[in-house]
Formats: structure tokens, C-alpha cells, sequence
């Protein structure tokens, strides 16, 4: 965004840019500070709204302020003032740049805090998207390749360089997503285009695959049942090949019931979109329960082939009477069990 034309109105215009598009990931250190449960519930929240965006910009430009004042005033170009104004803008700008990459995926982001909890998701790009990385990262490389050139015959160039291929790379980055929402509606329209089990669906949804914008993963939701579908946007129906998953709806148990009256369980089913538990009885000599909450639509996350059918799962352990023991989390030495936020 700076290359392509705003670092030409104001100085620091790619250092407040920069910093402020990553200010809203700050919110990983309230999982640091207060632990993994915490952090789950905070995941994009506060510094991931409109109203969050205005405190991260105040933030970043009194932090590039102060930079600024300690080097003495100085910037790169003298003749370019710093308008701070403008760099607040620019900050709120980078801010909602932020939001918007992480509402394009799965994951989804609570962008109207304080006034409303509810959870939005474009679903059309993967978490990681490596076209769309290939873009960005080709914009800031290539100018770098022609001023080695320049400087080798001796030629100049007047102001920033780099706004034709920064310009070029968000232009690939919409065309990308304009691409995948097409792609996007085609899978769903397939998806609520037949019945599964001979049951019409209250509700689908497609997933994206990494790299691929014409396979989706599909979730549909049925009164007993979820069924697991792979989507091909190309193809003229669902399932062609007989692969589809069901995944019949558990029956609640006073176990089920104990862990999604928890803190976890609580913050897990508020987030989540296809929710499903699956609960473990303990072995000897420990006694009770790991109820583990799975969303559905993280079921069938793979990467370069590999995939986990617990992607981004919680688990709560439930003791032999029904109380809240904690949360579980995987180690590479085992499990370890946070006690609840509050307990004893």
C-alpha cells in the first residue's frame, strides 16, 4: 500500500503502514499473559474491530511519533513532512486492510465489538494463501531487480520506487479473490442443489482448499446428521465418485453437558459454525472424561496433503462427579490440564 502511492503524500507513510496492519495481532499476548483459554477467547476481538482499529492506530502513530522525536526529527526524505494527520489515516487504513485479509478466510473476525460478538467469514481464501503471498511478495521484489539495473547503467529515478508492481499486486490480490467468490458460489449453489440420505439441507457451507480455487470442502447440516462432501466448482454436482462423509449429530450426555457449560466449551460454541463433541473416557488410574470440541468446518483443513480431523479442537476434562477439571492441551511430552479460569 505504501509503494503504491501513499508513501508519496507523507513521511513514515511505510513505517506506520507496516506496523499498523500488524497491530492487530497484538491481542496473542493476552494468551501469553493469561494462558491458551484466554487467548482462544480473545482471538481476533477488541484489536480486530472498527472501534479496536481507532485505539491501534493511536497507538502506532504516537510509537512512530516518538521514534521520530528521538532521531532527532529526522526522516529519509527532508523534503517530504510528516503529516500526522494523514499517518493516522493511513494507520486506521492498514488497520481495516488487517481485518479484511482475515474475513477473506475461514476463520472469521468479530469486526462490530463492543457492540456485537457475532463471528463473520468470506470463506473464500485459505489461511495461509500462497498465490496471493507470491503476489505481494513479487511486488516489493521486482523494483529491487531494476534498481540494481539502473545502478549498474547510471540511470536515476525521481521519488519512492516500486508503484507500478505494488499497484499490480493488489490488482492480482482483488482479481485473486473476484476468482475465488466465484468459485465460492458455484460450490454452495451444488451443494444446496441435492438431497443427502434423501434429506433436503437446512444449511451448507464450502471451505477453501490451499492453492486450489476449484475444490471445496463442504459441510451440510441435516436435522440427524452433517455430511462431509468434496465440491469440484467445475463439476455439475456434488459426490460423483461416493465420497461422502456423514457424521450422524451426538446424542447430549450430562457430560457433554457439564463441558459446554464451561469457560472453554462456552467461548468454543460461540465461535464455532458446525460444532460436533466427541467424548474419551479416561484410563486408569485417572478418572473421568475429555470431551473434545470439534467445528466441522476445520474437519477437513489439509495441507500440501497432509490434514488433521482436529484442526484448531478444544478439550475439556470432566472428573467422575461432573466438574470442570479444565482445559487439555497437547505437548510434545504428553498433556498437560489448565485449571478454568477462576477455579481453584
Amino acid at each position: 500500500m505504501g509503494r503504491a502511492g501513499l508513501n508519496r503524500h507523507t513521511a513514515l507513510a511505510t513505517l506506520t503502514l507496516t506496523l499498523a496492519a500488524e497491530a492487530p495481532d497484538l491481542d496473542i499476548i493476552g494468551g501469553m499473559v493469561r494462558g491458551p483459554a484466554f487467548g482462544f477467547a480473545h482471538h481476533r476481538g477488541f484489536t480486530h474491530s472498527f472501534v479496536g482499529i481507532l485505539i491501534d492506530a493511536v497507538v502506532v502513530v504516537g510509537f512512530v511519533y516518538l521514534i521520530w522525536r528521538l532521531r532527532g526529527r529526522k526522516t529519509k526524505d527532508p523534503n517530504l513532512p510528516s503529516r500526522w494527520g494523514l499517518l493516522f489515516f493511513y494507520a486506521c487504513l492498514a488497520g481495516l486492510s488487517h481485518i479484511l485479509l482475515d474475513y477473506t478466510n475461514n476463520y472469521g473476525v468479530r469486526p462490530f465489538w463492543p457492540f456485537s460478538e457475532k463471528w463473520y467469514s468470506w470463506d473464500i481464501v485459505f489461511i495461509f494463501e500462497p498465490v496471493m503471498f507470491a503476489f505481494l511478495v513479487l511486488g516489493l521484489i521486482v523494483p529491487s531487480l531494476f534498481g540494481l539495473i539502473d545502478k549498474e547503467i547510471g540511470a536515476r529515478r525521481r521519488g519512492p520506487r516500486g508503484r507500478v508492481a505494488a499497484t499490480l499486486a493488489l490488482v492480482g490480490v482483488v482479481l485473486l479473490w473476484g476468482l475465488r467468490d466465484y468459485e465460492h458460489r458455484r460450490a454452495v449453489n451444488a451443494l444446496e442443489a441435492r438431497t443427502y440420505d434423501g434429506v433436503d439441507p437446512l444449511r451448507v457451507s464450502a471451505y477453501p482448499k490451499w492453492i486450489d480455487p476449484f475444490h471445496w470442502y463442504g459441510v451440510v447440516e441435516t436435522p440427524a446428521f452433517f455430511a462431509l462432501a468434496p465440491v469440484d466448482s467445475l463439476a455439475p454436482e456434488v459426490d460423483p465418485d461416493g465420497s461422502l462423509e456423514i457424521r450422524y449429530k451426538p446424542e447430549e450426555t450430562p457430560v457433554t453437558l457439564a463441558a459446554k457449560k464451561s469457560y472453554v466449551g462456552r467461548v468454543f460454541l460461540d465461535w464455532a459454525q458446525y460444532p460436533i463433541t466427541e467424548s474419551e473416557t479416561l484410563q486408569p488410574p485417572r478418572q473421568g472424561y475429555n470431551v473434545v470440541f470439534v467445528d466441522l468446518r476445520f474437519a477437513g483443513i489439509s495441507i500440501a496433503g497432509r490434514s488433521s480431523r482436529r484442526a484448531l479442537s478444544q478439550t475439556v476434562q470432566i472428573d467422575s462427579k461432573l466438574n470442570v477439571v479444565g482445559d487439555v492441551y497437547e505437548t510434545r511430552k504428553g498433556e498437560i490440564v489448565v485449571p478454568e479460569p477462576g477455579s481453584r
